[in-house]
């Protein structure tokens, strides 16, 4: 009996003195820092949604889809988010190990901006000698750019500007003619009248109701961590829904995370970014995204049906 009591005992004491199952830490690089639309993480992580998902999430940002799609490429990181639909459709077609789990951006809140002193005041007014700018190659904003000459005959030399602030800089500072933005980034700048905006990326009709933004993972991980990968888009997918909840404190937390005022994150989140840009849930427009990525050079033929169902792999 005692011999059965110590062993309880010891096996308790054990217990008390082992860690508790640690999370599942996921490794992500996610593309401009400070939108509404790629702070999903980072808000669920701060209201604790994710730790709910037994997820742990270490976040890196960058510049444009390109630095973003790299490490997943290389197996650096596990998980990609707001990485250009066309530079995911043409990683995945020159081989490499890449999936889209989900759908980031449906549509874009980005715009497009000149100094409040430029004579341009809507894309009909940029001729040859303008330049328009894009975050980096293979990028959501530069599918608009690539929609804007197409569908207004533009003739502006396209340039890759990276992040938002240091396209701000070459606008204001006049290397480049017309800058792009995402909300709330140049707002403040607009209502000051710095800045004013030339075009939003709904104006090409093509952009409109078109997944321009993925959520990717690399091949190997997803095939290996699946649980943990099903884990994080379910803690994904309730953020997004706390994130257009009744809680101010979701806008609160924005404010902190961007350093803006909170009317000025509620602004950015009400006028420019509906719950629907959000939706992972499937790709919208993939025909003529196909075609799109075909025109523009990103492959050479569009993706087989086979091919499509082993690259999209939406995680429900």
């Amino acid at each position: 009996m005692k011999t059965r009591f110590g062993l309880i005992l010891a096996a308790a004491l054990f217990a008390a003195a082992s860690p508790a199952a640690a999370d599942d830490l996921l490794k992500l690089t996610i593309g401009q820092r400070g939108n509404w639309d790629t702070a999903t993480a980072e808000l669920g992580t701060k209201a604790g949604i994710f730790k709910k998902q037994g997820i742990d999430l270490e976040m890196l940002y960058t510049s444009g889809s390109g630095e973003t799609l790299q490490p997943v490429i290389a197996g650096g990181v596990d998980v990609g988010l707001a990485i250009g639909t066309l530079g995911a459709i043409a990683a995945y077609a020159k081989g490499a190990p890449v999936r889209i789990i989900g759908a980031q951006a449906t549509g874009a809140a980005d715009y497009w901006y000149a100094k409040a002193t430029s004579p341009l005041k809507s894309l009909a007014d940029l001729t040859d000698k303008n330049t328009i700018a894009f975050s980096t190659n293979g990028s959501s904003t530069q599918s608009v750019v690539r929609a804007f000459i197409d569908e207004f005959k533009l003739k502006a030399k396209p340039v890759a500007t990276g992040n938002a602030p240091a396209t701000l800089t070459a606008v204001m500072t006049g290397q480049i003619d017309v800058g792009w933005a995402s909300p709330p980034f140049g707002l403040r700048e607009i209502e000051d009248g710095k800045i004013r905006v030339v075009a939003r990326a709904t104006d090409a009709a093509l952009v409109r109701g078109q997944t321009i933004r993925v959520i990717v993972v690399n091949a190997e991980t997803l095939a290996r961590r699946k649980d943990a990968i099903a884990r994080f888009m379910q803690g994904y997918r309730d953020t997004i829904a706390y994130m257009y909840g009744d809680s101010p404190q979701v806008i609160k937390d924005y404010a902190a995370f961007v350093g803006v005022p909170d009317a000025t994150a509620k602004r950015a989140r009400d006028e420019f970014f509906p719950k629907a840009l959000l939706d992972p849930g499937g790709i919208h427009g993939l025909d003529s995204l196909m075609a799109e990525a075909v025109t523009l050079k990103f492959i050479t033929t569009p993706l087989t049906k086979q091919q499509a169902a082993e690259l999209i792999q939406i995680q429900k």
